[in-house]
């Protein structure tokens, strides 16, 4: 039995005129969504700003009813399915920001949890696992922002949760946060439970999902392996050694951006046979090397985000 399914979601907000504003064409903010994610797995979804992916998130959780279509949590329509969830400690959310009590500690909200579920890891463990051992008595208000995020993972896995929601998690992390958050993930997940997360670090979802799922303007165009979704695309990094004379490779056939890194020249191109040809011709051709798209190069040709338009980490796109 699958853990999620979506068969042919959609959704559209409305306006105070009753105008649907989504951010397709047609004004839906998901359209036509079919997914299946099973047990054990860990899904990350990807995709712009405005693509759908927290309308999704929603969506499961019964937030958000469906236009047409059905979404089924456990095998069951999400309307029965999740309440009895949440009250089994079945599903686990941790949202972008939400509103937790500023005066109470860590210790105090996690042991207030502990004791709603029927299943609850202790108290000890989920402060270690989200790395808040030494801050358990310490009052919400005067936790960091990466602190307070870390509490709310912590919140969201006391329950033991098969089903761990994660909606942008590592956002308010730094680089050594994020890297123990992933380590964590990795060790809930083992014990065949089921993560969704959203995020915009895409070597995130590169590094810590078996699976992606790209959503561009409310619709799934990608969803498969990290490998198998850059295989999608026909881009490729071609970089030669930097040659004192100028030359314009912008104008280089299938080039469509070029980056300068040190003493290299490094050309993302569509057509790396026809790129490479022409850096012979051109009498370029030093140090060669070629290789395949990266997940960044991927989902922007996907999604069809302008190359040099991109931040260079994608950490907000």
């Amino acid at each position: 039995m699958a853990t999620v399914e979506l068969d042919r979601v959609s959704y559209t907000y409305e306006n105070a005129s009753g105008n649907a504003t989504g951010n397709s064409a047609d004004g839906f903010a998901v359209r036509d969504v079919s997914l299946r994610i099973e047990p054990g797995q860990v899904v990350a979804m990807l995709g712009p700003n405005g693509a759908g992916k927290s309308t999704t998130l929603l969506l499961l959780l019964g937030m958000l009813r469906p236009r047409t279509g059905t979404v089924r949590l456990f095998g069951e329509a999400v309307t029965g399915a999740v309440n009895k969830a949440v009250a089994g400690g079945r599903i686990g959310a941790m949202p972008q920001a939400g509103g937790v009590p500023p005066r109470s500690s860590v210790r105090d909200l996690l042991e207030f949890l502990h004791a709603v579920y029927p299943r609850p890891m202790p108290v000890r463990e989920a402060l270690a696992l989200a790395d808040l051992e030494g801050l358990a008595g310490r009052t919400v208000e005067r936790l960091s922002g990466g602190q307070q995020q870390r509490l709310r993972f912590a919140m969201a896995v006391i329950g033991r949760p098969d089903l761990l929601i994660l909606d942008e998690p590592t956002a308010a992390l730094d680089v050594q946060s994020r890297r123990a958050f992933w380590a964590a993930i990795r060790e809930y997940a083992a014990h065949g439970r089921t993560v969704l997360f959203s995020t915009h670090y895409l070597e995130e979802a590169d590094d810590n999902a078996d699976r992606i799922v790209v959503l561009d303007r409310g619709r799934v165009i990608a969803d498969g392996t990290a490998v198998s979704v850059k295989q999608m695309v026909g881009v490729r990094t071609v970089s030669v050694a930097a040659s004192d004379a100028p030359h314009a490779f912008d104008r280089l056939p299938g080039v469509a951006a070029v980056t300068r890194l040190g003493g290299r020249v490094v050309l993302t191109t569509t057509d790396s046979d026809a790129t490479v040809l022409a850096l012979a011709a051109a009498g370029l051709l030093r140090d060669l090397e070629v290789v395949g798209a990266g997940l960044e190069e991927a989902f922007l040709t996907l999604t069809n985000t302008a190359l040099t338009d991109a931040a260079p980490t994608l950490e907000r796109i």
